[in-house]
C-alpha cells in the first residue's frame, strides 16, 4: 500500500478500481492541521484528469501496468486501431475520447507504448518529441520578422502548430506532443 509520501508524479494508483497516474502533487500545510497533499490525478482510461485532496491516512494500492510497444495502424470513424509491434496480427481498438489529444500525432510505423490493466490495453504514451512533414504553410510576410512572429501549419497527421515564420511547406519539424508546440527544424525542404 502507498501512503501520502509515495505518491510521486508518474506512480499509478488504484482508485473505485480504475488505474490513475499521478500528474502532480502538492504539499499543502495549514496551521494546528495535518498537512494535506493536492493531486492532479489522469484517469488511464477515458483520460480525464481530476483534482483531489489526500489525506494523511489515506492508503492507495499500486496499480500494475504492463507496458507494450503498438504501432499504430489506422484510423476510421473515431476509431484508432493499434498492432503489438512484436505480432503484428495481435490488433486492438481505442476510441478517440480515450486518446485526448494524442490523436493529432499519431503517425504509423512509430513505436508507441501502451498500457495493459487488468489484461487489456487502457491506453498509450507517445514519445515525447515526434518529427513530422509540414504539409501545409501559408508563407511568412517580409517585414513581420522583426517581433520573431508565428504562423500556423498543418503537419502530416492533419494538426495544427504555430510554428516560426520560416518554416515552410515540406520542411521536417520536431514537435513536443505534451503540448503540441514547435520544438526545431529537423529537416529543410528540397526545392525542386
Amino acid at each position: 500500500m502507498l501512503g501520502i509520501n509515495d505518491l510521486k508524479p508518474k506512480t499509478v494508483i488504484i482508485i473505485n478500481d480504475e488505474p490513475y497516474e499521478v500528474l502532480s502533487t502538492n504539499f499543502l500545510k495549514m496551521q494546528q492541521r495535518k498537512p494535506v497533499l493536492q493531486t492532479r490525478l489522469k484517469n488511464l482510461i477515458n483520460g480525464k484528469v481530476i483534482e483531489r485532496n489526500i489525506q494523511h491516512s489515506e492508503e492507495f494500492e499500486e496499480a500494475e501496468i504492463e507496458r507494450l510497444t503498438v504501432e499504430f495502424l489506422y484510423e476510421h470513424r473515431g476509431e484508432y486501431w493499434f498492432c503489438e509491434a512484436n505480432d503484428r496480427s495481435k490488433r486492438f481498438q481505442l476510441d478517440e475520447s480515450v486518446l485526448g489529444d494524442n490523436k493529432n500525432f499519431l503517425k504509423s510505423g512509430v513505436p508507441i507504448d501502451a498500457f495493459k490493466f487488468n489484461g487489456r490495453i487502457i491506453n498509450i504514451s507517445l514519445p515525447i518529441k515526434m518529427d513530422f512533414k509540414v504539409v501545409e504553410a501559408p508563407p511568412g510576410i517580409k517585414g513581420d520578422t522583426a517581433q520573431g512572429g508565428t504562423k500556423v501549419a498543418i503537419i502530416e497527421t492533419g494538426a495544427k502548430v504555430a510554428v516560426p515564420l520560416f518554416i515552410n511547406e515540406g520542411d521536417i519539424i520536431r514537435v513536443n506532443t505534451e503540448s503540441g508546440e514547435y520544438v526545431e527544424r529537423v529537416e529543410k525542404a528540397k526545392i525542386q
